[in-house]
């Protein structure tokens, strides 16, 4: 039954009663996500359940606040759990370049790196005191003496067999000789003795040459028993310095199994560095020049015992939440960095940093997916951690084979962060469908709504949402006309009288212009005449094609009919969609029919301008026409359908409907109210689908009746399944409520015909044939005729 609708019909607007304040600023603020029970419900179970390979994938198209939702979300759970441990990086003194981790309790870290600092500090001071005291000074003259009077023995003994034989010993650069005694005289050139003395002198040297020899190898072992004996007593007055900062450390963090080892190995590498370290202080009283200077610093000892801390958990409550909005890889994986010194690269574990991984660890991670895939290393390397369980800081070039050059490789760090990737539902899909792992790793989904129902409850969250928009962005609160106006263009948004949009981005920024424009009038309220202020502004601004096609149509240079009737020829209704706005257009669709046997012809496939759901929509037209009126004969027709003025190329079967309109009015020779514009796609049995765009389709249409003038005759058909998706501006809605415009909703082809032509379309009778006078009827009788002419031509050619 055709529906003429009503302004009531076109547009659902919020009831008065239902808005029981002065202003927003009376209402609570909002706690919760609101509209999205099914992703809450599903982020909350990834969220919390602890097994293997439960990260989650959060879905949902830009603008639904899925972000920030979830990050509220997540930040509320995370508090409820415990804080993670600190990480700390130090000195590995069997192999400085794999850096040992050491994992303390949450805040422990950063005193521990404090104690450490001042442990490197004090060593030195504690040391010198050690070594300049008297007692150091007594013992060490007493085991020095007592290796001297050993030598001075060994000596003696070397000596006395000396002058037996005839030899003094005299002490040279090159050590301890024998010169020959002859005659109470030395003789240091033997060369000037007779030959027979000269031989034996020579004889007699030859004898004492390996008592000299055993006397050298005495006076290097008496050395090496002087070196041993200093260092063994260095060592035990080291020992003795150092041993109450090492007992106050042990008493801070012995209980840390990893920290007392290493503090056994920082005891350790001080005794086995004691005269590197003391001498810090003699250069340091020294003038040294700069390149000096640096060069120290370059080798200070104490550098060795500093500790690198990465993540600092001292400050936090609850488990951290970390989003990384630029996923690189080294602001996610870690780095280590290196500096410049004499024209080479160096580095060392002080230089390790942590990346968002390890700062999230035993927490939160939130990662939006499509910069992280632009990251291609930053995701497999994510990947790896999650299914490894443990984090690694490498040089990515080093990983790829790039460079060759030595570097660091930091002990690794277990992973036990939960992962949040936030993208749109294509790349979830994609990444399911062509990487084998994504399943195994993120195997929660959580899928953002974008639209709400709309019922009295969400109404009301609705205007709480916008509270909360408010205060925290220090807006002027909405009174109830700024409120109804903001949730039916929430209606509108998401095409459809019965939802409200989820997208509270493009309702936030319309909140923020009305904002602006209730300022600029001086208003202390936001209200429903500066939302529509806003609404209208943010058209004006995006609309200027649509003002020069209006402009085009109305000069005459697209040519559209909105008054009179005319065969063959309706107008039919497209948008166009410019990305930051979308807007309908009318344009002239036209038919033509003739004896054939080739059917409909579209020819904007045939010009190659014709989509391929186009050209579905011209096959389920023959598929009509063939259910209806040939099932008992063939259908001799060759029609052809094209939209004038088309050279962009058509797609879309919502045309369908008026291009049958077309055919028929062709058929039957009658013709269409020009008046009427058409919308709504059809199928093989004549009932009219719903389209998309439907209000925009019908302002456009509005638009173009407004620019040639409104005569009352004017409006749009559109499908009966689209009444509940109207949510049309309040112009068209005066147009309608004043009987300036019309609409009609019609669900089949013969509802249609019949406001279009004004001719009654017939049922089909128990005969078979249709009553005499209506659309069918004729269409059924032209269609014969076509048929018979068709065979009559046919065997006029055998002749």
């Amino acid at each position: 039954m055709i529906n003429k609708l009503s302004y009531e019909d076109v547009r659902a607007v919020v009831p008065e009663e239902l808005l029981d304040f002065k202003s927003t600023g009376e209402l609570d603020k909002l706690e919760q996500i609101i509209g999205q029970e099914r992703a809450v419900k599903s982020l909350k179970f990834g969220l919390h359940v602890n097994k293997e390979g439960f990260n989650v994938y959060l879905a949902g198209p830009p603008g639904t606040g899925k972000k920030t939702a979830a990050i509220n979300f997540i930040q509320d759970s995370a508090k409820e759990k415990d804080t993670p441990d600190d990480w700390c990086y130090v000195n590995n003194f069997d192999d400085p370049l794999e850096p040992n981790a050491l994992r303390m309790p949450p805040g422990v870290g950063r005193e521990f790196q404090r104690d450490m600092e001042r442990f490197s500090q004090n060593v030195v001071d504690t040391l010198i005191q050690s070594f300049e005291s008297k007692e150091y000074q007594e013992k060490r003259e007493e085991s020095l003496s007592e290796v001297q009077r050993e030598r001075e023995d060994l000596q003696e003994r070397l000596q006395k067999k000396a002058r037996e034989k005839g030899f003094a010993l005299q002490q040279t650069p090159i050590g301890i000789v024998l010169v020959p005694v002859v005659d109470g005289q030395l003789v240091r050139d033997i060369s000037v003795l007779p030959r027979s003395q000269r031989e034996e002198v020579q004889e007699k040297r030859e004898e004492l040459r390996e008592e000299l020899q055993e006397t050298r190898r005495g006076f290097r072992n008496l050395g090496k028993k002087a070196q041993s004996n200093v260092e063994e007593l260095n060592r035990d007055v080291a020992l003795y310095a150092i041993q109450p900062l090492i007992e106050e450390l042990e008493e801070g963090y012995g209980q840390i199994d990893e920290i007392s080892e290493y503090l056994e190995d920082v005891q350790e590498d001080v005794l086995e560095n004691i005269q590197p370290i003391l001498a810090l202080s003699q250069t340091e009283q020294q003038q040294e020049n700069p390149l000096a200077a640096l060069q120290r610093q370059m080798n200070d000892p104490r550098d060795r015992y500093k500790v690198n801390v990465i993540v600092d958990n001292s400050d936090l409550e609850g488990a951290p939440v970390e989003v990384e909005n630029n996923p690189t890889y080294p602001r996610v994986m870690g780095k280590v960095e290196k500096e410049a010194q004499f024209g080479a690269l160096v580095t060392d574990y002080k230089m390790i940093r942590a990346g968002a991984a390890h700062k999230a660890n035993g927490g939160y991670l939130v990662v939006p997916v499509r910069k992280l895939l632009q990251n291609a290393i930053s995701y497999d390397s994510l990947k790896q951690a999650i299914t490894e369980g443990k984090l690694e800081i490498e040089d990515v070039r080093e990983r790829y084979g790039l460079i060759t050059t030595k570097t660091l490789n930091p002990e690794p760090i277990p992973f036990t962060a939960k992962v949040v990737l936030i993208g749109d539902p294509q790349i979830y899909y994609l990444l399911y469908r062509l990487d084998p792992d994504f399943k195994d790793i993120f195997k929660v989904k959580a899928e953002f709504n974008t639209e709400m129902d709309r019922n009295d409850e969400n109404i009301k969250k609705y205007a709480e949402f916008m509270c909360t928009l408010c205060k925290k962005e220090s807006l002027m609160e909405l009174d109830p006309t700024g409120v109804k106006e903001v949730v039916e263009y929430s209606s509108r948004i998401a095409s459809d009288q019965e939802k409200l949009t989820t997208m509270f981005s493009k309702v936030a920024d319309i909140i923020r212009e009305a904002d602006y424009y209730a300022t600029e009038e001086g208003s202390t309220l936001i209200t429903g005449q500066h939302v529509r202020k806003a609404l209208e502004e943010k058209v004006y601004r995006s609309n200027l094609l649509q003002e020069r096609i209006q402009e085009a149509i109305e000069r005459g240079t697209i040519f559209i009919d909105t008054e009179g009737e005319v065969t063959g020829q309706v107008n039919g209704l497209s948008v166009l969609n410019l990305g930051d706005y979308m807007f309908g257009r009318p344009s002239r669709v036209t038919a033509t029919v003739g004896i054939g046997k080739k059917g409909i012809i579209d020819i904007e496939r045939e010009a190659d301008l014709g989509g391929p759901i186009h050209t579905k929509g011209i096959q389920i037209i023959q598929g009509y026409l063939n259910e209806k009126y040939a099932r008992e004969r063939p259908l001799s027709l060759n029609g052809r359908l094209v939209f004038e003025q088309s050279y962009s190329g058509v797609e879309g079967d919502s045309a369908s409907s008026t291009e049958l309109y077309a055919i028929i009015s062709s058929l039957i020779e009658a013709p269409v109210k020009q008046s009427i514009a058409v919308t709504g796609s059809v199928n093989q049995k004549g009932e009219i689908q719903p389209i998309g765009g439907v209000n925009e389709k019908i302002e456009g249409y509005y638009e173009s009746c407004k620019a040639k003038g409104l005569t009352g005759e004017q409006g749009v058909m559109i499908p009966q399944a689209n009444t509940k998706n109207l949510m049309l501006k309040q112009e068209v809605v005066d147009a309608v409520k004043e009987g300036r415009f019309h609409l009609w909703a019609v669900e089949t082809i013969d509802e249609g015909i019949e406001v279009l032509t004004g001719i009654e379309a017939g049922e089909l009778q128990e005969d078979g044939k249709y009553p005499e006078g209506t659309v069918n009827y004729m269409v059924q009788e032209r269609l014969d005729r076509m048929a018979r002419k068709a065979k009559k031509y046919g065997e006029e050619e055998k002749e």
